[in-house]
């Protein structure tokens, strides 16, 4: 956690008395998204459709002081998200902030190479041609309509109330499309053409709605792409070092600062519709 030398985060953003709703809180990232807005004040309904890992998350932040409530939630299900969002209301009171962070690839939508060559048609291996519609059909439903989805069932919560405001997860597939994932990237660059639309929407309500682009950070989601069985990494990792100017993979604590930015009325209320990556420099790399 950011924080000053008097336990404050250093961007002085205060959450206290909002409520804020994280989608996928049981993973990595989301967990930590869920113990920054816990520790700035908020009270933070984690929503999962692993209960039992937003449940964890939800336990460590009350340990710590904060206040947390677990959720089950399929985020492709309408009716799951109205009646999640009813409970929240109930218990916790009506959204502040949603974070929108349930998303993921398949391998059904991943290819086994990144370049397509001749003979692969005949070889045994999973080619452009190979790629099963329904693996590509979830990819995308789970990072766009999962975006969507819960966007409508808590953004009704927001709707004529001040300091509202909605930041999705996007990545850097949306910015350039990495090889091996089409499904992935393009959901993504969907998710990041989905915030500007909201914030365009939403405007005369006063809603805000940013996004954040992860550069790389190794999570156990991505741990088969980045690291062999025996820990060392993968040809993948050194391409993604190589073209990350800073050189290294980011640590999860270094997506607060974005966070905190973005859902600080004060610092961030005039900013909506923008995506701010946080990469370590690998979306401004030519590669020379």
């Amino acid at each position: 956690m950011l924080k000053d030398k008097t336990g404050g985060n250093v961007l002085g953003t205060d959450l206290t008395g909002k409520v804020a709703v994280v989608t996928g809180a049981g993973g990595v990232l989301c967990s930590g998204f869920s113990k920054t807005l816990a520790r700035a004040g908020a009270k933070v309904a984690l929503l999962d459709l692993n209960l039992d890992a937003a449940a964890k998350v939800a336990a460590e932040i009350t340990a710590e002081g904060g206040a947390a409530k677990a959720y089950a939630c399929n985020v492709l299900e309408p009716e799951t998200c109205k009646a999640v969002a009813a409970q929240v209301l109930a218990e916790l009171g009506p959204c502040d902030v949603l974070i929108n962070g349930a998303g993921g690839n398949n391998p059904r939508a991943t290819t086994d190479k990144e370049y397509f060559e001749h003979g692969d048609l005949e070889a045994d291996l999973k080619s452009f041609f190979d790629l099963d519609a329904g693996g590509v059909s979830f990819v995308f439903n789970l990072n766009f309509l999962g975006t969507l989805i819960p966007t409508q069932a808590f953004a009704a919560q927001m709707v004529g109330r001040e300091g509202c405001c909605i930041v999705n997860i996007s990545s850097m597939n949306a910015y350039t499309p990495l090889t091996k994932i089409p499904a992935y990237s393009g959901a993504k660059a969907a998710v990041s053409n989905f915030t500007q639309w909201l914030a365009v929407h939403f405007s005369k309500v006063g809603i805000r709605v940013n996004a954040i682009a992860p550069g790389f950070f190794s999570t156990a989601q991505n741990a088969a792409l980045l690291w062999n069985p025996d820990g060392t990494p993968t040809a993948r990792t050194g391409k993604i070092l190589a073209a990350t100017p800073m050189g290294r993979f980011g640590e999860a604590e270094e997506l607060e600062g974005a966070l905190l930015f973005l859902v600080n009325e004060q610092a961030a209320g005039f900013i909506t519709g923008v995506c701010i990556p946080v990469d370590g420099g690998f979306s401004a790399y030519s590669g020379v």
